[in-house]
């Protein structure tokens, strides 16, 4: 049994995107080799309405899946393929841009506003197929308690339970794990996955003594096993797993492809109003 120790620790940076939305931005362009599959992710954490509430008007996507998950809150959102909706406080959205989408997402004025958003890579070969909208309300979300921590399981499995998004093009594993005080949480992971942890809350000790805190973005080293500990403050974080997929990036604005053909058609089709295949 091989333990994942910490291999990078990206700190996110003060940001603003969509029509004046303040966030944190954790990965992006310059992460995107060690991180594969995981592109990008966005922190939003805020109780001033005035950061958020701009929102995110119409906006293009292609090539990737954009995920959603909403810890505390409430947006508003639509697409070009008819979805409509509101996530809710524990919900998550889960959309798969394909072959092209057009969406909105509208946050609306909360108490507090606390969530991510990932962007993760789809293979070359499927970057075209028809886009589709999951929605993963927290009904369906199954929170798995061990005698440490509470587990929500979003994608992937954790102690038998499995997570309502079906069918994934690339089976990742997300969890939302909260750690008491002083607990510790383990997980049997595949070696050749890459795996990271972000930390909403607290802190995490990894068994070498090293430590990833509030807002860090932990890349761990290869192994079969991640153990990590909580402090006496407790612990929130994500667990995010996948099997990097070693393609080439080609990546501008809201749109991820694997040639630069395919990244300049993308905006082509834009221009020509026929994004939308």
């Amino acid at each position: 049994m091989e333990r994942r120790l910490i291999k990078k620790i990206i700190r996110g940076s003060a940001s603003m995107d969509g029509a004046g939305v303040k966030l944190t931005r954790v990965l992006g362009l310059g992460t995107v080799k060690d991180f594969d599959p995981f592109l990008m992710l966005d922190i939003f954490d805020s109780t001033s309405p005035d950061d958020y509430t701009r929102g995110f008007p119409w906006h293009p996507h292609r090539g990737i899946e954009t995920i959603t998950y909403l810890i505390e809150g409430e947006i508003e959102h639509g697409d070009s393929i008819g979805s409509r909706g509101t996530i809710y406080s524990g919900g998550c959205q889960w959309m798969r841009a394909g072959s092209g989408i057009m969406h909105y997402e509208m946050p609306k004025a909360s108490p507090r506003m606390l969530g991510m958003q990932l962007w993760l890579n789809m293979p070359a070969e499927k970057k075209m197929i028809p886009p589709q909208y999951n929605d993963l309300t927290a009904e369906m979300i199954t929170t798995v308690t061990t005698a440490d921590a509470e587990v929500k399981v979003i994608s992937g499995d954790f102690q038998g339970t499995i997570g309502p998004m079906e069918h994934p093009l690339i089976p990742i594993r997300m969890l939302d794990v909260a750690l008491k005080a002083d607990g510790k949480f383990e997980l049997d992971v595949a070696s050749e996955d890459n795996l990271f942890i972000y930390v909403f809350r607290g802190a995490v000790e990894f068994p070498d003594g090293s430590k990833a805190t509030q807002t860090d973005a932990a890349l761990t080293t290869a192994g079969d096993r991640l153990e990590v500990r909580s402090g006496a403050e407790g612990a929130r974080f994500v667990v995010l797993q996948g099997k990097p997929l070693c393609e080439p990036i080609f990546w501008r604005g809201p749109v991820v492809m694997d040639t630069q053909e395919g990244l300049t058609q993308a905006f082509v089709d834009l221009q020509n109003d026929t994004f939308i295949k």
